[in-house]
């Protein structure tokens, strides 16, 4: 008699674990997004580049950021944007969010970026999001994301050559073990840009890959 296979559980489910286990470490008094989102090193060229970006425009831009986390990173770029809009599928931290920074063009909303409509806006920040989703669920992201004239994608992917878009169950887990990462103008994904532009990369200790981040002109 055979097994049956277990089925993968919601990207909610899995999200809502990371936090609650502080699997991404952090106390276990608060919420963490990670190293990724609190190491100097990666964070501050990062921002650095963002605010060139935002700054750069003469009418500031309405920001939707998909996979908010526990806002590291986010509230040093509120200030640059007409209005940011900080969204996560975590609806406590969200909840922690609204009560620990408040400004009067910011709003947070507790949305499944999968399934869920995203607000209006102009721009689009994903960072480190779409590399723990599953092939099918980056697909429906990207369906909705050419209504934004730009997207500024961050992703964490091998050194050297990759081969692009390998699937995987929704998780904790990222495509770096398989020598894939996400691109999404590639297939299976084939977002239709006007231009690309690199903005920044980190090369990570130990043969951990890189943290490319990348700006899309949709339109």
């Amino acid at each position: 008699m055979t097994k049956k296979s277990k089925k993968p559980w919601p990207t909610k489910d899995v999200m809502c674990q990371i936090y609650e286990m502080h699997l991404w470490g952090g106390n276990h008094h608060d919420f963490y997004s990670g190293n990724g989102s609190h190491n100097p090193e990666i964070i501050n060229p990062y921002l650095k580049t963002l605010i060139t970006f935002l700054k750069s425009h003469n009418t500031p831009l309405v920001v939707c950021d998909l996979g908010c986390g526990d806002f590291n990173i986010g509230k040093h770029l509120t200030k640059y944007a007409k209005k940011y809009i900080a969204i996560d599928i975590v609806e406590n931290l969200i909840n922690r969010n609204k009560e620990t920074f408040k400004e009067g063009n910011l709003e947070f909303l507790c949305l499944d970026i999968i399934k869920d409509e995203f607000p209006a806006a102009e721009c689009i920040i994903l960072r480190q999001v779409l590399q723990h989703l599953s092939n099918t669920e980056i697909q429906k992201v990207i369906k909705k994301l050419d209504a934004y004239k730009y997207i500024i994608l961050t992703e964490h992917i091998p050194l050297g050559n990759f081969t692009p878009n390998k699937d995987i169950i929704s998780g904790q887990g990222i495509r770096l073990k398989q020598n894939s990462g996400v691109n999404i103008l590639e297939l299976p994904f084939n977002l239709k840009v006007i231009d690309e532009k690199q903005l920044g990369e980190h090369i990570l200790d130990d043969n951990k890959g890189r943290i490319v981040t990348t700006l899309f002109e949709v339109f």
